[in-house]
């Protein structure tokens, strides 16, 4: 008769008592040891690394978690958990931005716009504002809040201080004057065609993430994951925009 010796997954302790059944009928056990559960034949990692970047990156194409249960086969819950995980790891949004050419003092100035989305429901207003670098196509520094200058501030405070002295082109928006200093603010329309950047960036934003579209049903259930989406999107693309400018 040959004798299988059971031990702990987590630290080899053999020291196991049995703790009930899994859902897929596996037995559990829980280790004196360590005092951590595990299972009986656990199943490997079911997706490695190169495979939860695929299916991240065809998140960022305007697929909604439940999309990408069907398309991959992966649960909404654990796509989820990567993009919080992932967002916890990324650098300052500074990081991804190429330097400004000290030579050309108009090569970091700056067009800023705030886009309108929702969370939960249309009544929950939340506003989206952002600083483009007008040479680069880079996003600056970004702001998540309604649509009172404590949010303008808020993204005015997120600006690298190597862009902090240069021009700013934005519309008639009242907070704008109140926290940009005179000097560096111009104030236009659409028309003129001098904020057709950033309002361009807009609708890149609506196109590659649905829980930014104001009709969809791929909206976000929480201000959190609002955010860390919406960070995850802006460090790819200012990356992919640097690479172009290299």
């Amino acid at each position: 008769m040959v004798t299988k010796t059971i031990c702990c997954i987590h630290c080899g302790s053999e020291d196991l008592i049995r703790n009930g059944h899994a859902s897929n009928g596996k037995q559990k056990y829980y280790c004196k040891s360590c005092k951590r559960r595990s299972r009986e034949n656990p199943a490997p990692n079911g997706y490695p690394v190169e495979r939860r970047e695929e299916i991240l990156r065809s998140y960022q194409e305007r697929n909604s978690l439940r999309g990408l249960t069907r398309t991959f086969g992966v649960a909404r819950n654990t796509v989820s958990d990567w993009l919080k995980k992932k967002a916890a790891k990324l650098p300052p949004l500074s990081k991804t931005l190429v330097e400004p050419d000290i030579n050309d003092p108009e090569s970091a100035d700056m067009e800023i716009d705030e886009l309108w989305s929702f969370v939960d429901n249309k009544g929950n207003k939340v506003w989206i504002w952002a600083a483009l670098c007008r040479k680069t196509r880079q996003i600056v520094a970004r702001a998540i809040g309604d649509r009172s200058k404590a949010t303008c501030r808020i993204l005015w405070n997120n600006i690298p201080d190597e862009y902090r002295e240069v021009h700013c082109y934005t519309d008639f928006w009242h907070a704008y004057q109140a926290v940009i200093p005179k000097e560096q603010l111009s104030q236009v329309g659409k028309e003129t065609g001098e904020t057709a950047h950033i309002e361009r960036w807009n609708c890149t934003l609506r196109q590659r993430l649905g829980r930014f579209v104001r009709k969809t049903l791929s909206f976000s259930k929480s201000t959190f994951m609002h955010s860390i989406c919406l960070d995850l999107f802006l460090h790819r693309y200012n990356l992919e925009r640097g690479t172009l400018l290299v």
